[in-house]
């Protein structure tokens, strides 16, 4: 006999909820669990290529900054490798590609140094403009949300990019774009993400 069930409510959705930097980046969140912070070095010491740093904020549908997050970075490494066995090729020793950072708890900022990714190969051969994957997760966030970060000095790959030209309009294009400029000697790529809005950052689904 079959019972039924549809008197049954829908169990709550899961966020990440405001604990997410103790588990997944605890010596960030000040507890000194691991010897090695997973996801801290994603460049290493001998990775070839240009030395960058990138922040921003992430921004909620009020304009607000939002202050539990946390982002994971993948990237290429200067001449468009990945760390993974169908990355394309070796990499430089101590190159992860992969990185893992919270925003600041009063300002709601973040950054990582790395250096500049190289054009990376795609599907069909088609050439991919310099970009790093992000995966960003928060409270209040059920799934993470994925995007890309281009830059803004690539204009002619970012142009032929084949996942950029996916996006139909222009002003939802922008949002992808990482602006670059220089302090005090170094290259710094800023890359505000909107959850909601106008601004809205264009997000993946993969």
């Amino acid at each position: 006999m079959m019972q039924r069930l549809d008197y049954l409510k829908e169990t709550p959705s899961q966020t990440a909820g405001p604990y997410v930097h103790i588990g997944l980046a605890p010596g960030a969140a000040g507890f000194d669990i691991y010897e090695h912070e997973l996801g801290w070095d994603i460049a290493g010491p001998n990775a070839a290529g240009e030395r960058i740093r990138v922040e921003g904020r992430v921004i909620d549908g009020t304009g607000n900054p939002v202050k539990d997050v946390l982002l994971e970075a993948w990237q290429a490494n200067a001449h468009g490798k990945y760390t993974h066995p169908e990355g394309g090729g070796e990499v430089e020793d101590g190159f992860r590609g992969w990185g893992r950072v919270i925003t600041d708890f009063d300002t709601g900022e973040w950054g990582f140094d790395t250096i500049k990714p190289g054009t990376v190969v795609g599907r069909n051969g088609a050439m991919q403009a310099p970009h790093i994957n992000l995966w960003i997760v928060a409270r209040g966030i059920n799934i993470g949300l994925n995007t890309r970060l281009y830059f803004s000095d690539e204009a002619d790959a970012n142009a032929a990019d084949p996942v950029i030209n996916l996006i139909e309009w222009e002003s939802r294009r922008k949002t992808l774009i990482a602006q670059r400029s220089e302090r005090n000697g170094q290259i710094v790529y800023r890359f505000d993400i909107h959850i909601q809005g106008e601004d809205e950052t264009v997000f993946f689904d993969i």
